[in-house]
């Protein structure tokens, strides 16, 4: 990679590069964080069975996000290092097949999802009483999976060529026309969960139109083009290979909270709607974090791809001390609002349920804080892997907060210890994660403080 870019990559101080290329991804996430939020916002006021359907719901964007992630993290994750090695026409050819292989992989989960749309449903989580809600919120959601798929790999491509600034432009765009729409649609034209759909929908179509118009421009420094697809099919083995730890990362998210639907569905509506707000609420803190750390993989990826040994490990101790920093005094502030924070987006015209989905959703939101601060141990490992190229540690390290430790704790510690179990299952396996991580991380630092070439 010739140019500013790669000499900015190469060069410039560690904490001076990833901040200045975190502050666009951060803002990134979280506007895409507060847009979902603002669907549970709005929808909430309709009741406690349509917020309900927000977080049913969330599990399947989860798989729509996991899909343009592994392709995107795939793609970006090897172009990066293909850049750093100076080979632009290989990586033309991988973001060019990566686009278009986003684009089929969305129809092939549009026409299934639309035919199936009621039984998806209740499969995630659904009570009789939220499916309605569920179904004309999903509906739109699931015919803008194409589109959302291919945004998200766009979005990725750019960040992985050090164009941050640009990604955000495109991603912001669209979250700041769904904050305006979902009002719009849900209550001038009274469409209900459908506006909230529709906002989401349209709003991704927009974002969609930017970040192409970004490439076609020729604004980004890779290209997109048919003429430039790679025939070849190692190519597409690598992406999914690179991209796998976001699969299992967003993938198991997926299930995890169909799981934590099916878990809370015996406590009825105001538990659902509880944990969705909570999840939403998470979300939004880790999106800090998250954001942080695709500042952080462009600066790892070219490095480890150059072989500037030093500058790789300097940028994982910065990642991590910040990160935790982040989390530290977010999950503070979390547990201490609580009370003020959850019965914000809850309204329902039953008092009594109202007061019960507000005492759910305190409570699990003070022991998800509880694990916050550990968490940024196996975010910059599991991160740092993926960025290196290490697919296998970095699928396994994805696999463990949501998969390995979480799914058996939803199904046991339930049986046990009741509601309260489905409250603390996620934090336990927050907890489990970290422990894990731990030595994964402090061995690869050894191997790069080492005189080991990479």
């Amino acid at each position: 990679m010739k140019g500013n870019n790669s000499d900015k990559l190469a060069t410039i101080p560690i904490p001076k590069l990833i901040v200045t290329l975190a502050i666009p991804t951060m803002i990134t996430m979280m506007v895409t964080s507060i847009y979902n939020m603002a669907d549970t916002f709005f929808v909430s006021q309709l009741g406690t069975s349509a917020s309900g359907a927000i977080g049913v719901v969330f599990s399947m964007m989860a798989i729509i996000q996991a899909v343009g992630f592994t392709i995107g993290m795939g793609s970006g994750t090897t172009v990066s290092r293909l850049l750093g090695g100076g080979d632009r026409a290989t990586a033309n050819g991988v973001v060019s097949g990566g686009f278009f292989f986003a684009l089929i992989m969305g129809v092939v989960l549009m026409i299934p999802g639309q035919l199936l749309l009621r039984p998806l449903m209740y499969l995630l989580g659904s009570t009789d009483t939220i499916l309605p809600y569920a179904m004309a919120y999903a509906r739109y959601i699931i015919y803008a999976a194409p589109l959302m798929i291919t945004t998200f790999f766009m979005n990725n491509i750019l960040r992985f060529e050090g164009k941050a600034r640009l990604a955000l432009i495109g991603m912001v765009s669209g979250g700041l026309l769904n904050m305006g729409l979902d009002p719009l649609f849900i209550f001038v034209f009274k469409m209900g969960t459908a506006g909230a759909g529709l906002a989401t929908a349209l709003s991704q179509c927009v974002s969609f139109g930017i970040l192409l118009a970004i490439f076609l421009t020729g604004k980004s420094e890779l290209k997109i083009s048919p003429k430039l697809i790679s025939k070849n099919v190692i190519t597409y083995i690598t992406i999914l290979k690179n991209g796998a730890p976001s699969f299992m990362r967003q993938g198991l998210g997926s299930i995890a909270t169909a799981m934590l639907n099916s878990a809370a569905r015996p406590y009825g509506d105001p538990a659902i709607a509880a944990m969705g707000i909570v999840g939403k609420i998470f979300m939004l803190i880790f999106s800090c974090v998250i954001g942080f750390g695709q500042g952080f993989q462009p600066v790892a990826s070219y490095n480890y791809g150059a072989g500037n040994r030093e500058r790789v490990r300097e940028a994982i101790l910065f990642f991590f001390k910040v990160g935790t920093i982040i989390m530290t005094v977010l999950a503070a502030v979390g547990f201490i609002f609580a009370p003020q924070i959850i019965p914000a987006f809850i309204k329902d015209d039953d008092r009594a349920i109202e007061l019960k989905t507000i005492g759910i959703g305190v409570r699990a939101l003070r022991f998800q804080c509880l694990a916050m601060p550990l968490m940024p141990i196996g975010t910059v490992c599991n991160m740092t892997f993926q960025s290196t190229g290490q697919a296998a540690s970095a699928t396994f390290l994805a696999m463990c907060r949501q998969g390995v430790f979480f799914l058996p704790l939803i199904f046991i510690l339930p049986r046990i210890i009741g509601l309260t179990g489905v409250e603390l299952s996620q934090p336990i396996a927050d907890l489990c994660t970290a422990v894990t991580a731990a030595p994964f991380g402090i061995k690869f630092l050894k191997k790069l403080s080492s005189a080991q070439e990479l």
